[in-house]
């Protein structure tokens, strides 16, 4: 993770003598009894797809009252990473990872080119906002959340949701609803002020105690690399110990919470650099903003840990971290693919009598 034109911040001693910690304290409770939004009809956040596939996941997040824009593209990204070649070891394509049976079914020509392809973002997309319907439609009349119990459904299938009135008792489903929930509100355009993070002091005294450090690629700050690190090492290292855990990678961490605006950035915030600013996968660097347009980040190989402006051309956006976002994102692999925690289309996540199931698991490389 490079961070490649931002201008060393040699004025940034300014910015720490006011005291960060006060700043984020004072702008948490300025920010406290903010409500948050609803996600159900909300619009995507800018920067949160790949502009690609922007109008398509706006579009078919609409289909039915169950689903929403940002709720459709939190699946896609737990699915694949919003990769369109994705494929799972037990068989699931595409970039909603469809198993081969269930696309048979629900498998939507989108793009009016005449087939059905699993393989087509666009298919993708839209099958699986009609698959989401079919079981929103399915578990229709069991009380509570739609939206909950259509997601549980689609995790252990919809006998498991109206047998139980409800989400069912599984640990994996109850996850899965609370996850895309959560996570969907990263993808979720806000329309109030963000609420700023109680933990955001902590995290910002940790990356200070690290100043003037040595960038190392891979870097953890662990012993063996005498407590080095890279950009989003850094990062993680600084939210964990404020007892959040972060993904390891910058693309990954972009989206653990809601997006502020560049008016609205507080002390603690994580602020991202992309090659592409349409597309969030171009992501390469990440540093924790401090106040006045300055960062502390870990630039590159050569250069220290330091104080560098914020605003430059690769500059895309910011996440306001919370412990309920970072706790929803799917982990990686090894190769780098995405470890999603569902896998309907193959095996429910109990035992149960057979009912419809859909999508399972991979992602893109790191």
């Amino acid at each position: 993770m490079v961070l490649r034109k931002a201008g060393t911040a040699a004025a940034a001693a300014g910015v720490v003598a006011f005291g960060f910690i006060g700043l984020v304290t004072m702008g948490t409770y300025a920010a406290s009894g903010t409500p948050e939004q609803s996600v159900n009809r909300s619009a995507l956040s800018p920067g949160t797809v790949p502009a690609a596939y922007q109008d398509a996941i706006q579009k078919w997040g609409a289909l039915c009252p169950a689903i929403s824009p940002p709720m459709l593209a939190a699946q896609l990204y737990q699915e694949s990473g919003f990769d369109p070649r994705a494929r799972s070891g037990v068989g699931a394509q595409g970039m909603a990872q469809f198993m081969p049976g269930t696309w048979a079914t629900y498998g939507t020509d989108a793009n009016g080119d005449g087939r059905k392809d699993v393989w087509d973002p666009y298919d993708a997309i839209a099958s699986a906002a009609v698959y989401d319907c079919a079981l929103a439609k399915d578990v229709s009349g069991v009380p509570g959340d739609a939206q909950a119990n259509m997601l549980a459904a689609y995790n252990a299938g919809p006998y498991a949701v109206t047998s139980n009135r409800g989400i069912p008792p599984y640990k994996e489903t109850q996850g899965y609803v609370r996850n895309i929930q959560a996570m969907a509100r990263s993808f979720t355009a806000p329309t109030a002020p963000v609420q700023v993070s109680a933990q955001s002091a902590g995290a910002i005294y940790f990356a200070q105690t690290k100043l003037g450090l040595p960038y190392l690629w891979g870097g953890e700050g662990l012993p063996s690399q005498s407590g080095r690190f890279d950009c989003s090492g850094l990062t993680r290292a600084a939210y964990e110990s404020v007892g959040i855990a972060l993904p390891r990678v910058a693309n990954d961490q972009w989206y653990a919470g809601p997006h502020p605006s560049r008016d609205q950035l507080r002390p603690g915030d994580l602020v991202f650099f992309a090659t592409d600013l349409s597309d969030p996968r171009s992501i390469h660097h990440v540093g924790i903003y401090v106040g006045g347009g300055y960062m502390i980040n870990a630039p590159h190989t050569g250069a220290l840990i330091r104080y560098d402006k914020i605003d430059t051309r690769e500059y895309i956006g910011a996440t306001r971290v919370t412990s309920d976002g970072a706790q929803a994102l799917p982990t990686r692999n090894d190769d780098g693919s995405v470890n999603a925690p569902s896998r309907p289309g193959g095996s429910p996540a109990v035992a149960a009598p057979p009912a419809p199931t859909g999508p399972a698991a991979t992602g893109p490389g790191r």
